[in-house]
């Protein structure tokens, strides 16, 4: 099959506050070939900046946007998401966002070629079973800790097995503060469920900081402690593993490219790593993360806090490891997260698991995707370079 279109789309909440929620706008990316058949992606990532990698005019041969490198493009084998992969990123060598903006591509091809071949996302990447995950609620935390205690007791009750909470007021005041707010995510969930605490880059490259919450927060048995550290801070990070914490260090959410990754899991020694689909490139980047993650013998778990379309991007890139049992469960309350596409719903153990339908097994909510569209016309010296196509 030959692609016949790459579309952009700009949805949009229409309040969009501050705070460190994804659901509030996104970037759906559809693309369409000649037989008529459409795979659909979407990315954590400014939508603006991303549409504009797909549309910019060539500034010279390292500056060319998505759309003119993939329309025309012939599509019928895994070795051609592969070879498409690179002919992109080569040809926007001197884009900075062309990893982050490809990404939504990337799922759109693999959903596309797994729809055209008749076969779930996961069996193109691989050959074994899938496995269901333990999915965590992923939530912020409230702005005090009774409420934040509230909020973890409405998780329970709604049968979630396993629950994060950050952002927020962590990091922002003192550490009984911070103490407090785990603390009281504690008593909510009870004591048998999976509690992750996400810092939100709280203390920057201060690894002794980090250091002492991680003895704070042990008491309360977290899974993990997620990016106490900002990104970039890999020699914070191994300095930070180098005092041994009593509580396990995630982190990776940050990484837009595969040799970010790679630094973070090899020089910053981290137990968990998390990478967004969304963001490093697709699911492409993200499986080769996956992989790295088995040969390093540390956790791989998705960074999700879009739609269940994202979420199921990334759950068929680890699905097939057994090893690998968290999956982010975004659980904010917004339309572009629960109604945006077809949802991965819970059963009755509380565990989600991959249909067997062909691409990614879920479908885009045109009806909720029009409701928040965005409306864009971009023009240069008459021409238009992007007009928001027909939804």
């Amino acid at each position: 099959m030959i692609i016949t279109a790459v579309d952009p789309f700009y949805l949009k909440l229409p309040v969009v506050t501050d705070a460190a929620d994804g659901t509030q706008d996104t970037v759906l990316i559809r693309i369409r070939a000649d037989n008529g058949m459409e795979g659909w992606g979407e990315c954590d990532a400014s939508p603006l900046v991303t549409i504009a990698t797909y549309c910019c005019p060539m500034s010279h041969g390292n500056i060319i946007n998505l759309r003119e490198s993939l329309v025309g493009e012939t599509l019928e084998t895994v070795e051609d998401i592969e070879r498409l992969h690179k002919k992109a990123l080569r040809n926007g060598l001197d884009i900075q966002q062309i990893h982050h903006a490809y990404s939504g591509a990337d799922i759109a091809l693999w959903d596309l070629l797994g729809k055209h071949l008749g076969q779930p996302v996961c069996r193109l990447l691989g050959e074994g079973e899938a496995h269901p995950k333990i999915p965590y609620a992923s939530v912020l935390f409230e702005e005090t800790p009774e409420a934040t205690r509230e909020r973890a007791e409405f998780l329970k009750s709604q049968g979630y097995r396993a629950a994060k909470f950050g952002w927020g007021p962590m990091g922002r005041y003192d550490e009984a503060c911070d103490v407090a707010l785990v603390r009281e995510v504690r008593r909510g969930l009870g004591e048998d469920a999976h509690l992750m605490v996400d810092a939100g880059v709280a203390w920057g490259h201060d690894a002794e900081t980090a250091y002492a919450r991680a003895v704070a927060f042990a008491p309360y048995h977290p899974t993990w402690l997620e990016e106490p550290l900002l990104p970039d801070a890999v020699e914070a990070y191994a300095a930070l593993q180098r005092m041994k914490p009593p509580v396990p260090i995630a982190g990776g959410e940050g990484s837009g490219r595969l040799r970010d990754a790679a630094d973070v899991i090899q020089n910053g020694g981290l137990d968990f790593v998390q990478i967004d689909v969304g963001r490093i490139g697709g699911i492409t980047t993200a499986y080769a993360v996956r992989q790295m993650a088995e040969r390093q013998g540390i956790q791989y778990v998705n960074h999700t806090f879009k739609s269940h379309l994202s979420v199921a991007a990334s759950l068929h890139v680890f699905a097939t490891a057994e090893a690998f049992r968290f999956l982010e469960y975004p659980a904010e309350d917004s339309p572009l997260a629960h109604d945006l596409a077809t949802r991965l719903e819970r059963d009755a153990d509380g565990l989600v698991r991959l249909n067997e339908a062909p691409g990614l097994g879920v479908d885009v909510n045109l009806d909720c995707a029009r409701e928040y569209l965005q409306p864009l016309h971009i023009e240069m010296a008459g021409e238009t370079l992007y007009e928001t196509p027909e939804l």
